[in-house]
């Protein structure tokens, strides 16, 4: 997760929406218009969009053909729609709009906001991407777009609307973000569980930018792998402090969460903007295709305080290492909760879909007794709860579990369901004795 950008975006999403909003829907012949607001439902070519505008009130300074905008929205019901756009040029300009195969140009004449007729299609039930083109312009820009009108039952028409939830920092950017996807793992009854050892593989072709696959959740932090940038991949672990805050300045001296060692090249430091805590983090080039093993340790200290620690197996060295041990204050827990999710935490490729499995999962009581866990519960955040994406999946597949998230596929999978996994019966062969400290 990238705390340190999280209190940044919803200041300028909430700035975004003081500005403006798109057009009213109105309704034509009993079927009522609905507006696709652009802001929390377009995503460009190539990320950057090299100067063009896009806010709550829609697309502004198109100045770059190569730039292509694409406008999701979701049909809930196989059907026969209507479609308008709503452009003005300051000179005469013409775009190609198209989805399911099918063109239309439009010629962009007006000064003001006018509606362009696209025509009636029968469309499938799914995600209908609306692709726009920039063909030619006679002034510096193609078009400024406020929004896509498109005519049915609003039951049947989903896409991110601030009104569904009232807040412009769910919708406009979580909702461009694309929800994120769990799986909480059935612990043994009746036992005091230690450890936990969970594996982790990217399919090839999935370690998209900007992604977070955690591996070895718990109840008071996470423990994964990231994909920070085009050069940088890290291994992430962190502890959330007792004390609620986004400032982690302000948390007193007595819950703050301390560290009490890190490996070596680990960088450790206070983090905030979603919760605060402390955190740590080894800059490692992991690799797609590979699978990856992660154990996570926790253990009451007999004072009100307990103790977190984290290791990853390097397959370069055959040897396991350590990230980091936290000390966090006013608890007293073995491991609850174990989990795993996917996340994407860069709002500008909330239209890349990226998929990750997990398999192996197992649990370390504190007599040293192992246990393998094969059950997982599915869940989502509100972006998917909410409805306003449904780009969501998880479930079972060649023995594994897997979670795939964004990229506006149609498919998706109903959160709480339950899945199980054949037991694959590989114990983790681990001597505790001689882990790094």
């Amino acid at each position: 997760m990238k705390n340190f950008n999280i209190m940044l975006c919803f200041f300028i999403a909430q700035q975004l929406l003081a500005q403006g909003s798109v057009t009213a829907p109105t309704t034509t012949n009993n079927q009522p218009i609905n507006a696709i607001p652009l802001g929390g439902n377009t995503f460009f070519n190539n990320f950057g969009a090299r100067g063009i505008g896009l806010s709550v009130q829609g697309i502004q300074n198109w100045t770059d053909a190569a730039v292509i905008p694409t406008v999701y929205v979701r049909i809930l019901k196989k059907g026969t729609y209507t479609l308008n756009l709503v452009a003005k040029a300051a000179q005469k300009s013409t775009l190609n709009v198209g989805m399911q195969s099918k063109n239309v140009k439009v010629e962009v004449n007006s000064t003001d906001w006018k509606k362009y007729p696209l025509g009636s299609f029968a469309l499938e039930a799914g995600y209908l991407p609306i692709v726009l083109k920039g063909i030619f312009k006679t002034g510096a820009k193609f078009a400024d777009i406020q929004a896509i009108e498109i005519q049915g039952d609003p039951a049947n028409i989903k896409f991110v609307d601030a009104s569904l939830t009232g807040s412009a920092q769910d919708s406009y950017y979580f909702g461009r973000r694309g929800p994120s996807v769990h799986l909480s793992y059935t612990l043994p009854a009746g036992k005091d569980i230690e450890w936990f050892y969970n594996e982790v593989t990217v399919p090839s072709g999935n370690d998209v930018i900007g992604s977070y696959f955690m591996v070895n959740g718990f109840a008071e932090g996470y423990c994964g792998i990231q994909v920070n940038s085009a050069t940088e991949r890290r291994i992430l672990f962190s502890v959330w402090s007792p004390y609620t805050t986004d400032d982690p300045n302000s948390i007193p001296a007595d819950q703050r969460v301390k560290l009490l060692g890190k490996g070596p090249g680990v960088n450790a430091q206070d983090f905030g903007g979603e919760g605060s805590g402390g955190q740590s983090y080894l800059v490692y080039n992991w690799k797609a295709g590979q699978t990856y093993k992660f154990l996570t340790r926790i253990r009451p200290n007999g004072d009100n305080t307990t103790t977190y620690t984290s290791y990853f197996f390097d397959p370069n060295t055959q040897a396991w290492r350590l990230i980091a041990s936290f000390k966090r204050p006013k608890i007293s827990t073995w491991y609850n909760s174990p989990h795993s999710f996917l996340e994407n935490f860069d709002p500008e490729r909330g239209a890349v879909t990226r998929k990750v499995k997990y398999n192996n999962q197992w649990v370390c009581d504190a007599s040293g007794n192992w246990t393998e866990m094969t059950v997982a519960r599915f869940t989502n955040d509100n972006t998917g709860r909410k409805k306003l994406r449904l780009d969501f999946q998880g479930g079972v597949e060649n023995d594994q579990f897997f979670l795939r998230n964004c990229g506006f596929f149609t498919n998706f999978t109903n959160p709480d369901s339950v899945f199980k996994r054949n037991p694959g019966g590989k114990k983790p062969v681990i001597n505790f004795a001689q882990l790094p400290k």
